[in-house]
């Protein structure tokens, strides 16, 4: 993969970090960044892009923006490059193996930040991936943007649903994800684990000249969510 990644540090950084986590197939690319200490809070986001096999990476205009905006509101995040992205190394494996190198990834932020409220957040196919492991790993928050819950490609109908906090955002104009199939399958939801949901207008799939209205719709859902200060 890499000389020029240091390997993952053994704590989390105070500064952002690009660096080489072990991952199950191999090396995973990382970038580690802290929120602002006058508005950090104990809470840690990692971030997942979307399809590996159509150009998705963690530098994806809308990842930045999620990330962008959680950490404007307190939260250090973490994005990474699933395995066939970018630096890091395996091959694309349907949702399963990226679902193994989300894990590793959650590995790493607990051990570097022991204690912190684990939030997970994802758009498409990582709203998927995300969606389909919150339960196992212990999620404390959970962000969905344009999942997509449409086709034979994903299958939402078997994913244990989370009891945390959970936001979905859709636009109403996505010309990849059929956006009634979205809202039929947040209204076929448990009202228990149903999450809030935000349908956005005349916005794409990419939120093309939408994005900074994105921003504001996860700054919004987010600050009744947000645990109390990080520890220096």
């Amino acid at each position: 993969m890499s000389d020029l990644l240091p390997a993952a540090p053994e704590r989390f950084p105070a500064e952002n970090t690009s660096f080489a986590l072990a991952g199950p197939a191999g090396k995973l690319e990382c970038e580690a960044k802290p929120a602002s200490p006058d508005v950090a809070r104990d809470a840690v986001a990692v971030i997942c892009h979307p399809l590996s096999t159509e150009g998705g990476s963690m530098h994806n205009k809308v990842v930045t923006m999620i990330e962008r905006s959680l950490r404007e509101s307190g939260v250090d995040t973490v994005i990474f490059n699933f395995r066939s992205v970018g630096r890091s190394e395996g091959s694309f494996d349907h949702g399963k193996g990226e679902s193994d190198d989300l894990a590793a990834v959650v590995d790493w932020v607990r051990k570097t930040r022991p204690g912190a409220a684990l939030w997970l957040a994802g758009f498409s196919f990582g709203s998927y991936v995300t969606l389909l492991n919150a339960v196992r790993l212990g999620a404390d928050a959970l962000i969905s943007i344009a999942p997509p819950a449409a086709g034979r490609s994903w299958d939402f109908s078997r994913i244990d649903l989370p009891a945390c906090p959970w936001l979905v955002v859709m636009g109403d104009a996505d010309e990849i994800v059929e956006p009634q199939a979205v809202y039929d399958w947040v209204d076929s939801l448990p009202e228990a684990n149903r999450p809030q949901f935000v349908k956005m207008e005349e916005t794409s799939h990419f939120f093309h000249r939408r994005l900074m209205d994105l921003r504001g719709v996860i700054k919004n859902a987010v600050k009744d969510w947000l645990p109390g200060p990080r520890n220096a």
